[in-house]
């Protein structure tokens, strides 16, 4: 039996059906409200030098319609590029519709110009007003693109220069972005379009014909949060997977800060046998509040027998989850209550054994450059840093 329990702080989750079981994707639907697309495939896209070019290459050649959203859009190398694709775009006749969140995204008025001025449409979700001052804390931290209703991409990567290159140097960030060709790019294209009428925008493109399905066995559910729906289906979505973990939980998250319920899972999983292995962003970071949280919950999940490493080489920012070699989840969600609570986010999970595979293999080669966390090397903190962290805790659901 499954039991739900929703309040202001914590989502309990005990899932009767195991990650393996061929039902447990029509199961995790049927929680979730969201339908399972079959026949999708998807590409990994490592880093800027492998994501931009192709994101790139599909707003070169669309021929009808894009839909572009994210948090993060940073003037520079990499940001003119894509104005400047975007706009070529507009003026070739392509309905170019974008929606940039303001506490994440900065464009010079030249670009926002150049975008008006080509025909591309712009919008900004939730602007800073005295009069929406109480919902301020609401943001859209999705990242998506969708080209001609036939291709989408999303995942970790905003739109900046420190994730150009190839995480060579701690000034060029770790990530992982993908693409995705097949009926659930449907699903993602709706997910924009939630936050593009919420914005402003007043046209939606027609019914497109159904996608037809590739010849993979990949069963994919799309499903996104709006925190004023009162609870978060992305974190029922993780808890639903940890709980029905049965060999192994492999996660990549960068801001990596669980509630209590969490770690009682986590802890669950380990004494049911599952190994448990988090890895997180360490000392290169770029939200120092959200570390501070972090590191002073390692303590509890040592002890719960979870694993943690931490990524030092460049800031990561990847979010994976690979569960019993099978069932994975990408996109857009941290493990936090920014996330799960006021964040607008879109996630992807998926039942392919051979997906899960090469997301495993990526896992892998990350650890490989990880500083494992020890019980006793955390217990040897500093006065001062645990003050720090006791600070932090007063605004961990903030972060």
């Amino acid at each position: 039996m499954i039991f739900l329990a929703q309040d202001p702080e914590t989502l309990r989750v005990d899932s009767p059906v195991d990650a393996a079981d061929p039902r447990f994707p029509d199961y995790v639907a049927s929680l979730v409200g969201a339908p399972v697309e079959r026949g999708d495939a998807y590409t990994v896209l490592h880093n800027g030098d492998e994501t931009f070019p192709a994101m790139l290459a599909a707003i070169d050649g669309a021929k009808s319609r894009i839909s572009f959203e994210t948090y993060v859009y940073k003037d520079g190398q990499i940001g003119d590029r894509f104005v400047e694709a975007l706009a070529a775009a507009a003026k070739r006749g392509v309905v170019v519709r974008a929606v940039l969140d303001p506490i994440g995204s900065l464009m010079k008025p030249d670009n926002r110009d150049r975008l008006e001025q080509a025909g591309a449409k712009l919008s900004w979700f939730n602007p800073i007003r005295v009069t929406t001052i109480d919902v301020a804390n609401y943001r859209t931290h999705r990242k998506t693109l969708v080209v001609d209703g036939r291709v989408a991409f999303t995942g970790g990567m905003g739109v900046a220069d420190h994730w150009l290159g190839n995480a060579q140097d701690q000034d060029h960030w770790r990530d992982t972005h993908f693409k995705i060709t097949g009926p659930a790019v449907r699903a993602l294209e709706a997910s924009f379009y939630e936050n593009w009428i919420e914005s402003g925008g007043r046209s939606a493109p027609a019914l497109d014909p159904e996608m037809p399905p590739h010849a993979t066995a990949a069963r994919s559910i799309v499903l996104w949060s709006n925190p004023m729906s009162g609870a978060s289906n992305v974190k029922l979505l993780y808890l639903l997977a940890i709980s029905a973990a049965r060999q192994s939980i492999d996660i990549a998250n960068p801001y990596f800060v669980p509630d209590h319920v969490s770690i009682d899972l986590f802890r669950d999983a380990v004494k049911r046998g599952v190994r448990v292995r988090v890895m997180v962003a360490g000392v290169r970071n770029d939200t120092y509040i959200t570390r501070l949280n972090s590191v002073r919950l390692y303590g509890a999940l040592l002890d719960a027998g979870v694993a943690i490493y931490e990524y030092d080489r460049t800031m990561m920012h990847h979010k994976i989850m690979i569960v019993d070699g099978l069932w994975s989840t990408i996109g857009t969600a941290n493990f936090d209550n920014r996330s799960f609570s006021h964040n607008e986010e879109s996630n992807v999970c998926l039942c392919d054994e051979r997906f899960a595979d090469e997301l495993t293999q990526t896992f892998e080669a990350d650890i490989t450059v990880c500083q494992r966390v020890t019980k006793e090397g955390w217990r040897r903190r500093s006065i001062f840093e645990k003050t720090l962290e006791a600070f932090a805790s007063f605004v961990q659901d903030q972060v």
